[in-house]
């Protein structure tokens, strides 16, 4: 794109509100404005986003930290293999092509729409999710008090959302959106398992994250990180609480396996995070991700942004 072009983008922008669609989307409001951006202007609606966080643009040009590479990646790396990975359903296909077929949950189904859910044939624990983004799961834990009709209309309502105009993660807009049922992880009753997420760069693990306290869509209570040896946990994270300095959590039974698979996987990327539960001492693949929250994450201190992003080599631009 030629200077004048942008510069005349820039003035129309300016002229138009455009410079508040961002603000908008924080406030869950989609306003015709953020959808030109997330349409035709990815990179920009990124600047913004990034701006509004840090109050400065990102350097996309030659990108330094952990979130200015996520957002080159996301932007200007679009591998197909990352929509086949970051799919819940298709990424089942790639685990089981390279072997590790035992680390994936029981699959019990999988459906194009919420009518074709038979749920007198499932069994009284469940989980369903569609394949296509974030936080659209239903965790059932009794079937006989599960408010059927409730779920196949959030079903629905979630199978017509492009993910990829939430925050413009773009390998999300060429996936083909299905419903899946899976076996539901007991490991506490009463409570989700720890999350274990294990961040991954050209087939090498780093660190792992582990979220605990989480709901059925992912908001969590806590969050720790440890280092690969699991003996300490390196200063990468802001946290709202005052006692997480003190927490300590064991390292799971099945870390090992969890270190293994993720190095195997992770291999064909720069960067992605395998998330991980550890469920009786055997490690289940939850899914892959590309773009911890959409590229942009506050929670990182200064030293996580130069270290992490220090660890992403960016390959060539791929469209």
């Amino acid at each position: 794109m030629n200077l004048q072009l942008k510069r005349s983008i820039k003035r129309f922008i300016k002229s138009s509100g455009l410079s508040n669609a961002y603000y908008s989307l924080q406030r869950g409001y989609y306003t015709h404005y953020a959808q030109i951006l997330l349409n035709h202007f990815p990179q920009l609606y990124a600047q913004y986003r990034y701006k509004y966080t840090y109050g400065k643009k990102a350097n996309l040009r030659n990108p330094a930290t952990f979130d200015e590479k996520l957002l080159w990646l996301m932007l200007f790396w679009r591998h197909p293999l990352k929509t086949t990975c970051g799919d819940k359903y298709t990424l089942r296909s790639y685990v089981e092509k390279n072997g590790y077929s035992h680390v994936l949950p029981k699959l019990l189904g999988v459906y194009s729409k919420s009518s074709e859910i038979d749920f007198n044939s499932l069994p009284s624990k469940f989980v369903l999710k569609c394949s296509h983004g974030c936080s659209f799961n239903i965790f059932c834990t009794n079937k006989q008090t599960l408010d059927i009709k409730a779920s196949r209309e959030k079903l629905d309502k979630w199978m017509a959302i492009d993910y990829s105009k939430n925050v413009g993660e773009l390998h999300y807009a060429d996936m083909k959106p299905v419903i899946i049922c899976e076996e539901y992880l007991d490991e506490l009753a009463g409570e989700l398992p720890n999350d274990y997420k294990v961040y991954c760069f050209n087939g090498k693990a780093h660190c792992t994250m582990v979220a605990q306290g989480r709901d059925e869509n992912g908001i969590t209570e806590k969050f720790d990180i440890y280092n690969l040896a699991w003996d300490a946990k390196p200063p990468y994270y802001y946290s709202d609480a005052d006692d997480d300095s003190e927490r300590h959590i064991p390292k799971p039974e099945a870390y090992d396996e969890m270190i293994e698979v993720a190095e195997a996987l992770s291999k064909p990327f720069p960067y992605v995070r395998m998330d991980f539960y550890s469920i009786n001492g055997r490690a289940i693949l939850g899914e892959m991700t590309f773009t911890p929250s959409g590229c942009i994450q506050k929670h990182y201190t200064p030293l996580a942004q130069k270290i992490l992003g220090s660890l992403i080599k960016l390959p060539p631009k791929l469209k």
